[in-house]
């Protein structure tokens, strides 16, 4: 990519930034507008967005590898030198598959990649699945890459690009296909910036004043699908048996339906809990996260911003599919149950522990696909860099770690050893709801939006 250019003016660089942002824009328009989506149980199609990545990143003096783990499975890495050859090399991932959408629901077709005005906001905005989904942040980063080509600047340490297939699933076909042979790809990475975190949320303070939150994500709960089973005694629905595998399977999905989690913070969402308390001026009492109770409490106060913690203070299990019998008069033998499990690091043990106790002695369940949590330093120079790329470009912005309620391919990167942080800066109109537009109906991001991440990218990966 050359060396750094000094001729040019603050002016000058300036402006080919503004147009990086510009450009951000045209390549997530294309990546949206190449059907990704993933089906599932190995259904996917990754192989039209991962050329169209890899065109752009060769066009930055680049020579990006495709790899596919199946036919059109396709995964893009890349590494970019750095200055400073001593140095911990940076991985930073994304995927390039979408979730499925129906374009009958939509407003527009959902991978024409139309450019409109947000009825919410009236923001100029990008329409597509996959624009906050994250083919917004695979754009994002491409257009910085390309940016630094044209000026000649370099980062301080390697970074390795990874833009992969199969995260809307299992990963078997994108991450974990590339941890699994080719980890030498990233050799040196220490740590990982991804999906889940960097965008705005807009709160209000206890005195009411405006308040815009970024969350960076330092920690995830591990996912826990399990199958439920249940056995019993065939036979004619006129004479039941007394051990009806149905009965006895529709029980233990109501126990796990009704259970109360206990309470367990984590150091990153207690740390959440404490920078969000702050900058939203709430006020704290002794034994305010002693308790189930006293945390819903304390985070209840937190209005908007409370979403950021409230589905992470606790392990939790959802009832989400049930199958059993073919014909109304007739007992089945057996009966199955679907359950999303979600795992907060430490939680392991006592979610295995509970799920024993309501399943009772007549159900049976196992893993279906399992993924454990993973944490990462939020005391750590790699997090204030994160924050102080952010704050450079929203000096009013107040930054917060959280625990992602779901998971992301940081799961399968944290097996190398890696610190992974959840890092997709937007900065995002008030009236947006960020995580409804994630898999939802009329997915769009804001242009604006997109420039401002291209300029906290540029500042954190030189940094």
């Amino acid at each position: 990519m050359g060396h750094t250019n000094t001729s040019l003016t603050d002016s000058a660089r300036d402006a080919e930034l503004a147009e990086a942002g510009e450009d951000a824009v045209r390549l997530t328009r294309e990546l949206i507008r190449r059907d990704s989506t993933n089906h599932g149980r190995g259904e996917g199609d990754e192989r039209a967005a991962a050329e169209f990545a890899a065109e752009a990143l060769g066009e930055a003096g680049l020579s990006p590898v495709v790899l596919e783990s199946a036919d059109r499975r396709a995964n893009v890495v890349v590494r970019i030198p750095g200055t400073d050859p001593d140095a911990d090399a940076l991985l930073v991932h994304g995927h390039l598959d979408v979730v499925p959408a129906d374009a009958h629901d939509w407003t527009f077709p959902p991978f024409a990649g139309e450019i409109a005005d947000c009825p919410v906001t009236g923001a100029p905005s990008l329409w597509g699945r996959g624009a906050v989904d994250m083919k917004n942040t695979v754009g994002m980063v491409s257009a910085v890459v390309r940016y630094w080509a044209r000026l000649g600047l370099r980062p301080r340490r390697d970074i390795v690009l990874a833009f992969v297939a199969d995260e809307e699933d299992s990963a078997a076909y994108g991450a974990d296909y590339l941890v699994r042979g080719h980890a030498d790809l990233f050799e040196g990475c220490t740590v990982a910036i991804g999906e889940g975190g960097g965008h705005t949320v807009h709160a209000r303070t206890s005195s009411g004043a405006a308040a815009r939150l970024y969350p960076i994500g330092a920690a995830e709960r591990g996912s826990a699908w399990l199958t439920l089973r249940s056995h019993g005694t065939a036979g004619h629905g006129s004479r039941p048996p007394r051990d009806n595998a149905v009965g006895s399977l529709a029980a233990a999905v109501a126990r796990i339906d009704q259970h109360r989690w206990p309470l367990h913070l984590t150091p990153v969402t207690r740390a959440a809990i404490d920078a969000i308390a702050r900058a939203l001026e709430v006020e704290r009492a002794a034994g305010d996260t002693g308790s189930n109770e006293a945390v819903d409490d304390l985070v209840g106060k937190f209005g908007t911003a409370a979403s950021l913690v409230s589905a992470t203070v606790r392990n939790s299990a959802a009832p989400t599919m049930l199958s059993a019998g073919y014909k109304v008069n007739v007992v089945p033998g057996d009966a199955t149950a679907g359950v999303d499990g979600r795992v907060l690091p430490g939680g392991r043990d006592d979610f295995e522990a509970t799920m024993d106790a309501l399943t009772g002695d007549r159900v049976d369940w196992e893993y279906a696909h399992g993924s454990p949590p993973v944490e990462a330093p939020v005391d750590s120079p790699a997090f204030d860099a994160l924050r102080s790329a952010l704050l450079a470009h929203d000096p009013e912005g107040l930054v917060v770690p959280v625990c992602l309620g779901g998971g992301t391919d940081a799961k399968v990167f944290a097996r190398l050893g890696i610190d992974c942080y959840g890092f997709s800066p937007m900065r995002l109109p008030g009236g947006i709801d960020y995580p409804d537009l994630l898999h939802g109906v009329d997915e769009r991001v804001p242009l604006d939006g997109l420039r401002f991440g291209v300029r906290v990218l540029d500042s954190f990966l030189r940094a």
